[in-house]
């Protein structure tokens, strides 16, 4: 099943520019979900990081992870209207620099969920090379 940008934006309360995620290609509610994020020079970001040698910052990717998990939680019908909150990042690793002209392609799976507290596993690339991953928690509030 497919999202695109305006249907994650049914789902997700990111806007401008903080929605990192441009489209889910497929998911399943509470489980898991797969998305994209083109990258293009004109993202704000670029600005600063790094005007001569653009690279899209680290802790984006993981927030452009969080987004796609998030799209898996919230899609849950219990958790529909609710937002995600960050509660912790493990184990990050960065492995490639991501730059414009790059298509991240992002997964992240519930692995386990207590109440409104879950912890996700989460992985981005480009192409078939790994690009960033970690272990997301989250908490479900308002």
């Amino acid at each position: 099943m497919e999202l695109n940008s305006n249907q994650i934006r049914e789902i997700l309360p990111h806007r401008y520019p903080m929605q990192l995620v441009d489209k889910i290609t497929d998911f399943e509610p509470g489980e898991w979900a797969e998305g994209i994020k083109c990258v293009t020079v004109n993202e704000p970001f670029f600005q600063g990081h790094f005007p001569e040698a653009h690279v899209m910052p680290g802790v984006l990717i993981i927030e452009a992870l969080a987004q796609t998990g998030a799209v898996a939680i919230l899609s849950k019908e219990e958790f529909k209207g609710k937002i995600a909150f960050f509660g912790g990042i493990k184990n990050a690793r960065f492995r490639q620099q991501v730059r414009p002209g790059d298509v991240l392609t992002l997964r992240c799976e519930i692995i386990e969920r207590k109440g409104p507290v879950g912890f996700g596993k989460a992985v981005a690339k480009v192409g078939d090379k790994v690009a960033a991953q970690a272990e997301i928690s989250f908490v479900i509030g308002q």
